[in-house]
């Protein structure tokens, strides 16, 4: 037999998982230990008192044995002598009987007309009726009458078995312990108990707003009502499609649950986790189909039990005739017999089938319930309506069937478990770390001046948008990098000083109250994004902005886009940068001709094709076009009168014919045509007057040509890194030349008119060819930065402390050239620059 212990570890489930049994499999694991006890009880009694005993019935023998003598037929026939009389005579062993015999059986009865019986005399008497009750108890006892204990610890065994296989399957039990771990962490959890008691205060405080208004307003008239209603906060825009956070603003006051820093990274790896086991479960339902074919698959056994061992009932009986077939033995061919356990099985065979039958109606149940409603959906809609987590999904599948169970154990489970599915939950609760983590006091460290000395914020990669970053009411710059949610709240109108906001891959949502205060005092913002689609709508309604950058991908395809997002409502917008991969300048950035100033292109390598638009900004003063593999100056671009700066970097432009109708731009002053492919300047170059700034750095360049230095206000000339060898000696004619840059050429000479140039600044001349630095080099006394480094020059010439405003620090050559100067020279430089 099986022991009560070896027998439990069948029905072995952790107590986690009773979560996962609705009352029906906890009433029908009660049901299996009542049948498990009623097999072990039944067993245990057939061990110890199951047997039949056995008379033989006195009938006319069919085979009579001639045999045998007398006293072998009359001891065999009474059966009850227990001593062995086969070594005594015949005539003692007649009389021992007559004399044991007589108070039973009379001399009448010996000499009636009864069947004698026949067979040999074995003086064997007690132990022919031991062996006759073996026999007959094997013979003529129904089997299901032995084997009725054993069939029922064999039933319930598989019913256990058949209970628990979805908690045993592997394919199910990583995903239900999986799932019971997250509950039971989700439930005990001390943010669970935050967002809900905030909820449940922010519940009470509108009904206690409700009572208070509805108390007030029955006391006004109906006039003052009115009066209250146009005070009411309207929306901003009326027919606009752009949307600002409507988030429940939760009354200041002391928080009812204070989370530590531990509480708060458990609760974040939560809601990782339950996002993840949603994505893993929610897939598929294996463990719905698993368990639909689990009830199903008992529901069949209970009834196949119940049948089977139903035909088997009526043959448990108390009286058996038995035919051994062991008449050359005993005499007899029948015996009449009686099963002693007949009636105590046939009790507990009949409470057997009452526990079946209760257990299928049961099973039953669960079936109809499993298929009376969609299990594979789980709706939040009561969670949804009780608590501010407005967001939580609806799942489905194996997860919708998993809550379904839970739901049979405790409903406040799932609504617990349900905080844990809200992103308005999880922001809460990054909002609360956030706060909690990065104090006032801490951001105050982080604030820097910046080069324009402004006041200047940067945070990075944070969770959110800390509140104790409006307190800081002297910020003027603020650049949010990397962080997904940024929530600008009503706060923010404190910030007096902010003019200039970063959102670096930042999304951010305003309250109606902060794009107020946005749009009214913030000058310049810049956007970096990934697709078009994460700027913020609010941005093209910021009437005050000056200056928009935008960096991301702003392809073709999305040109509509920005086209929807109408840029005319940008009233006030001066400059305009654009960094992304465009084949054309979009047509909705003619809204801003009449007030744009500045449009920069910066393309990363994509070809920009279509320039039309340029022609109708004719107001834009200055323009740049970088790296949009511009071939030659697009024509458009000498239509724009008021143009004065041109900058076309880092394009494959190779020749500059077009240069002329430059002069027909009669305020251009500042020309950039540097990083390109340029080989020749034309003569034609003379024409614009009016240049006073030329970049031709980077180019193929190897020669320059006279006309180049006809232009009598050019006071800036950039010819570095090129392949010039030779500087005409027309460049004294550059009266006004005060910055000139020839570095990394081919230069052996300097002509001595360059030094005519007596109003020069800056001079750069390193790493060229030059042997010698001419005296004249002593006219420029307004020299300020001399660079002569990487020639081959063998010392410098004495006249150069003439130029008394050169300083060491912007004296750029080798130390032991330096070292040649002599010593009062050195010393004036040396001193002038530590006086500075």
């Amino acid at each position: 037999m099986f022991t009560l212990t070896e027998v439990a570890s069948l029905n072995d489930v952790l107590p986690t998982y009773r979560i996962l049994k609705p009352w029906w499999d906890v009433f029908m694991d009660y049901l299996g230990l009542v049948m498990l006890m009623l097999a072990i009880f039944a067993g245990t009694m057939q061990i110890t008192k199951d047997q039949v005993a056995c008379l033989p019935i006195l009938e006319e023998s069919t085979n009579p044995y001639t045999t045998q003598s007398p006293t072998q037929f009359f001891t065999s026939s009474l059966g009850a002598a227990p001593v062995a009389t086969q070594d005594l005579p015949d005539s003692t062993v007649h009389e021992m009987h007559q004399t044991v015999r007589t108070p039973v059986w009379s001399q009448s009865a010996l000499t009636s007309t009864e069947p004698q019986p026949k067979g040999l005399r074995t003086n064997l008497d007690f132990q022919q009726y031991v062996f006759v009750n073996q026999m007959c108890y094997h013979v003529a006892l129904p089997w299901y009458s032995k084997y009725f204990p054993y069939l029922v610890l064999i039933y319930t065994i598989l019913l256990m078995v058949s209970s628990n296989f979805w908690f045993k399957y592997p394919k199910t039990s990583s995903k239900i312990e999986h799932f019971v771990s997250i509950l039971g962490r989700c439930f005990e959890s001390p943010w669970t108990t935050k967002a809900l008691s905030e909820t449940a205060c922010e519940d009470s405080e509108e009904n206690k707003q409700r009572i208070i208004a509805g108390q007030t307003a029955s006391k006004q008239v109906s006039t003052d009502s009115q009066e209250d209603g146009s005070n009411a906060t309207s929306p901003i825009l009326d027919n606009s499609e752009v949307r600002f956070s409507a988030e429940k603003i939760v009354p200041e006051g002391p928080s009812l649950t204070i989370l530590d820093k531990k509480d708060g990274e458990q609760a974040k790896a939560l809601f990782e986790k339950v996002r993840t086991f949603r994505a893993h479960v929610e897939d598929s339902d294996f463990i719905y189909n698993l368990y639909v074919a689990q009830t199903t698959v008992k529901a069949l056994k209970l009834i196949f039990i119940l049948c089977y061992t139903s035909t088997f009932a009526t043959e448990i009986d108390f009286i058996h005739i038995c035919t051994p077939q062991i008449e050359h033995l005993t005499g007899y061919d029948q015996f009449f017999c009686t099963h002693n356990m007949a009636f105590m099985l046939k009790k507990l065979l009949y409470t057997f089938l009452a526990i079946i039958s209760l257990y299928g109606l049961i099973c039953l149940y669960a079936l109809f319930w499993l298929f009376r409603r969609p299990l594979k959906e789980y709706s939040f809609e009561k969670v949804r309506e009780e608590s501010s987590f407005s967001d939580i999904p609806d799942v489905k599948n194996d997860f919708a069937f998993l809550l379904h169970m839970v739901d049979q154990y405790d409903q406040l489970h799932s609504k617990r478990f349900a905080v844990f599915l809200s992103e308005v939950s999880e922001n809460k609760l990054r909002e609360i770390s956030l706060n909690h983590e990065w104090t006032f006091e801490k951001l105050r460290q982080h604030v820097t001046s910046n080069a324009q000395d402004k006041q200047e914020l940067h945070l990075f990669m944070l969770a959110g948008l800390p509140n104790a970053v409006f307190d800081i009411t002297e910020l003027e710059v603020l650049k949010l990098e990397l962080i997904p949610e940024v929530r600008i709240s009503a706060k923010i109108s404190q910030m007096t000083n902010l003019q200039e906001l970063h959102l670096y891959h930042s999304p951010a949502k305003v309250e109606h109250t902060a794009f107020t205060f946005l749009r009214d005092h913030l000058r310049c913002l810049h956007v970096k994004f990934t697709d078009v689609a994460e700027i913020p709508p609010w941005v093209y309604l910021l009437r005050s902005l000056r200056e928009l950058y935008l960096v991301g991908n702003l392809s073709s395809e999305h040109n509509k886009m920005i086209g929807l997002e109408s840029l005319k409502d940008l009233r006030h917008l001066k400059t305009l940068y654009l960094k992304s991969n465009l084949h054309k300048i979009p047509s909705t950035l003619t809204e801003l001709s009449l007030h744009l100033l500045k449009l920069v292109v910066h393309n990363d390598g994509t070809k920009l094709v279509v320039l039309n638009s340029l022609k109708k900004m004719t107001n834009l003063v200055e323009l740049e076009l970088h790296n949009c593999e511009l071939e030659r100056i697009p024509h458009s671009i000498f239509s724009l009168t008021t143009l004065q700066e041109l900058d076309l970097k880092s394009n494959s432009i190779r020749t500059i014919e077009e240069v002329m109708s430059f002069q027909h731009l009669k305020r251009l002053t500042c020309l950039k045509l540097w990083h390109n492919k340029i080989v020749a300047i034309p003569q034609s170059i003379g024409q614009v007057k009016n240049l006073e700034s030329l970049y031709l750095s980077y180019n193929k360049l190897d020669s320059l040509p006279a006309a180049l230095f006809n232009l009598p206000k050019l006071r800036h000339l950039d010819l570095s890194h090129n392949s010039i060898s030779l500087i005409p000696a027309e460049v004294g004619l550059l009266q006004n030349l005060q910055h000139f840059a020839i570095t990394n050429n081919k230069i052996e000479v300097l002509p001595k008119n360059l030094f005519r140039c007596t109003k020069l600044k800056v001079l750069c001349l390193g790493n060229n060819s030059i042997t010698i630095l001419p005296e004249s080099i002593g006219q420029l006394v307004q020299l300020t930065q001399l660079e002569i480094k990487g020639n081959c020059l063998a010392l410098l010439p004495y006249q150069l402390s003439q130029c008394r405003h050169l300083k060491k620090s912007l004296l750029v050559v080798e130390d032991h050239l330096f070292d040649s100067l002599p010593l009062e020279v050195k010393e004036d430089m040396s001193r002038d620059n530590n006086m500075i």
